[in-house]
């Protein structure tokens, strides 16, 4: 059973400030994505099961995301060219963003301890954060269910 991340950040904190490398190899900066809510969702590792059921949830919903201006970031500490397969594979619409030295992750306390089979780790937890237009976070799912997520997070928009 996987440990929930112990997050220092709460609704009402300002957001991290990041700049990292995306997908489609553009430099994506937090800063420039103000005025806009930014769906930030971390996950463990591209093309595995939880994390598949996950981004193509996000991917089904993306349209009614466009619709309310949202932008949807997937995280995980995986290369762009990882990201660049998982993306073509499953026809993603939103960019992934490459966190090879887990800053962002470590930024937004989604690096921690889990548990697999009795073996301690230290690795991403799949958490969301819902970040405001006004670069302010908003709301937290420090634990996921991937099937269901994408909904969850709609309907809080």
């Amino acid at each position: 059973m996987a440990k929930e991340p112990t997050l220092a950040l709460k609704p009402g904190d300002p957001a991290p400030e990041f700049t990292v490398t995306a997908t489609d190899g553009s430099t994506v900066r937090l800063a420039d994505l103000k005025g806009h809510p930014v769906i930030l969702y971390f996950y463990p590792k591209d093309d595995t099961p939880g994390c598949t059921k996950e981004a193509c949830a996000f991917r089904d919903s993306y349209a009614a995301f466009k619709k309310k201006g949202a932008v949807i970031l997937g995280v995980s500490a995986d290369s762009v060219k990882s990201h660049g397969k998982f993306t073509e594979k499953f026809k993603l619409p939103f960019l992934l963003l490459a966190d090879e030295d887990k800053s962002i992750v470590k930024a937004y306390g989604a690096w921690g301890e889990k548990s697999f089979m009795g073996r301690k780790y230290e690795g991403i937890h799949r958490v969301t954060f819902l970040i405001g237009a006004d670069g302010r976070i908003q709301k937290v799912w420090p634990k996921v269910k991937p099937e269901e997520h994408a909904a969850e997070v709609l309907a809080e928009i």
